[in-house]
Formats: C-alpha cells, sequence, structure tokens
C-alpha cells in the first residue's frame, strides 16, 4: 500500500515545484498572467467566463482526419519574401479581406475550406470571378464523409468535397447573397458587442436543401463551382509558404488551449491551459514582429475578435500542430 501513496506524494511535489495556480478559463487572471508574462502576444477579454462551453463548441475540427494526397514540393525553385499578406498581394480579390461568423456552430472546419476557396477561385481568374462560396452548403450537404455537421468535420475532406460534387455560392447571415446564404445568426463572442448572446448548447446542423434561396438565378445545380485538385501541403514552412504565394490562402487547423481565445495582439504562443479542441481557420500570409516569425491567420469567430477577426501565430516550429495540417486545391478551369 505504501507505493502509492509515495507516487501520490511525488506526483503532488512535481506539481508544487510548478508554482502555476489553477487558472480559470477566459477569467481575469487567466489573462493578468498571460500579459504579466511580457511574451509575444497580448490577451484580453473576448469571452465572458461562462462562454466557456460556447468557445469548445467553436473547436469544432476532428484533428488527424483523412486528407487529400500530399503534393509535390516546389519552394526551393521560389524566391519567398520574409513578409506577405495576400491582401495586399490580390487586392481585386475582396473575399481576402472578409472575416465571417459561424455562430454557435462546430463548423470551422467548413469555414476554413470555403474561405480559402472563394479567395483561390478569384486568384486563379485573376480577379474575373468574385464569389463567396456557401458554408452552409458544404456545411448540411458532406454528410458523414466529412464528419459530424456543426458537431465537428474534416477540413480535408471538405477540399475533396469540392472537387467531387462542387459547392454553390453563399454569403453572409440574412445577407441574401448568392444561393444558399449562411442560415446560423451570427453571435456576440465580444464582451462589449451588440450582437445577440452566444450559446453553448448544440444546434442542429442545416439541412441539406439541394436548391436556392427565393429569387436566386442561376438554379443550385447550374451555380455549382468544382475543384479541379485538392491536396495536403508537406509539413515545412516553407512549402506552406510557397503554396500560398503561388495559389493563395489555404486551409490550416490546430490545436485550441485556453488561452488562445482570449488573444488581442501580437504572436500567439501557447503559454498556459487546458486544451478546448481543434480549430480550423484561414492562413494568408506570413512575416516577422520584432524578431518572432508569425503565420497570418482568418478567424471565423466575427470581427469583434481579436486583431479585427485575424490573429498571428508563431511560424516554423509546428506551434499547436499548425504546419501539419494544411490542405488546399485549385480550382477546375
Amino acid at each position: 500500500m505504501w507505493r502509492p501513496v509515495v507516487l501520490l506524494c511525488m506526483l503532488a511535489t512535481i506539481a508544487s515545484c510548478r508554482n502555476v495556480p489553477f487558472l480559470e478559463p477566459l477569467s481575469p487572471d487567466m489573462i493578468n498572467y498571460i500579459n504579466k508574462l511580457n511574451t509575444t502576444w497580448t490577451a484580453g477579454h473576448n469571452f465572458r467566463t461562462s462562454d466557456l462551453d460556447h468557445v469548445k463548441r467553436l473547436c469544432g475540427t476532428i484533428l488527424g482526419g483523412p486528407k487529400p494526397p500530399t503534393r509535390y514540393s516546389f519552394a526551393g525553385q521560389m524566391d519567398l519574401p520574409e513578409n506577405f499578406d495576400s491582401r495586399e498581394a490580390w487586392p481585386n480579390c475582396p473575399t481576402i479581406r472578409e472575416i465571417r461568423d459561424q455562430g454557435s456552430c462546430g463548423s470551422c472546419w467548413a469555414f476554413g475550406a470555403v474561405e480559402a476557396i472563394s479567395d483561390r477561385t478569384c486568384v486563379h481568374s485573376n480577379g474575373k470571378v468574385n464569389v463567396e462560396v456557401s458554408a452552409e452548403d458544404l456545411l448540411s450537404c458532406c454528410g458523414s464523409e466529412c464528419g459530424m455537421g456543426c458537431n465537428g468535420g474534416y477540413p480535408g475532406s471538405a477540399w475533396d468535397y469540392w472537387v467531387e460534387k462542387g459547392l454553390v455560392s453563399g454569403g453572409l447571415y440574412d445577407s441574401h447573397v448568392g444561393c444558399r446564404p449562411y442560415s446560423i445568426p451570427p453571435c456576440e463572442h465580444h464582451v462589449n458587442g451588440s450582437r445577440p448572446a452566444c450559446k453553448g448548447e448544440e444546434g442542429e446542423t442545416p439541412k441539406c436543401v439541394k436548391e436556392c434561396e427565393s429569387g436566386y438565378t442561376p438554379a443550385y445545380s447550374t451555380d455549382k463551382h468544382f475543384g479541379g485538385s485538392s491536396y495536403h501541403v508537406p509539413k515545412d514552412q516553407q512549402e506552406i509558404m510557397a503554396e500560398i504565394y503561388k495559389n493563395g490562402p489555404v486551409e490550416a487547423d490546430f490545436v485550441v488551449y485556453s488561452d488562445f481565445p482570449n488573444y488581442k495582439s501580437g504572436v500567439y504562443r501557447h503559454v498556459e491551459g487546458q486544451v478546448l479542441g481543434g480549430h480550423a481557420i484561414k492562413m494568408l500570409g506570413w512575416g516577422v514582429e520584432n524578431g518572432t516569425p508569425y503565420w497570418l491567420c482568418a478567424n471565423s469567430w466575427n470581427s469583434d475578435w481579436g486583431d479585427n477577426g485575424y490573429f498571428k501565430i508563431l511560424r516554423g516550429e509546428n506551434h499547436c500542430g499548425i504546419e501539419a495540417d494544411i490542405v488546399a486545391g485549385v480550382p477546375k478551369n
């Protein structure tokens, strides 16, 4: 009987040596702790302390899921700049600058995909085709092969679906833009915003309705946009940079810890907190800030969150797995 007691004592000693108090996620104590560390980023209030269940639900990516084939390497043939921002590289593609809102639904896997697909459709048409590809169509109609809708999905499968089945157009909630706009209302992630409060409970995934909203033409089947190929980008920062530089934004996913939702500015690196889940986002550039290399990413938690909806995360170390599951593709000619 003494051995378990000794083991418990040893574990308690190790825990006490760490000398870090329990910090309630999203609390002022956690935010103050992060900022006192004077690391590469600044924390602030984006959510109420009571919003933890909602934040966990927003992390709707099932990590380690199926991926398309890995594309060949070509970064060695390119001279890449130290800083790159897709918004500046392709100013005639307005979707690159758009921040969407997934509402109270774990649909980040679908949002990261359709955001990058929308951008690439414009980039590869030299600005001639500007379309908001429908998150609703992907979320509701890519069934079990993509996961569980609002309860989580696979980014790689989303890109495969674009190639195999195509996706119609569809803008933001209540926008009446495109064939199938998003039907889940935006909600207030920010503590002092004007949107309705976000809810943590599970909501139903929208039904797959293969028709456009009333008054929109052309018909659903005619409005489809297809991918020509989908692929996984090698886990190498030069290859990821080359992919963005050549073809436009990509989709990435990573492990979310409870310090991340408090992000306000700077280059995020995990410093404290528990795992909340997996999250997918759009990656649109890179750079160096105060000597720290970063990836520039667009979140789908509305423009009140973080740095006007964007965030930077440490580059080159596969931090939180950000470089391991990059997926992308090119539109069908």
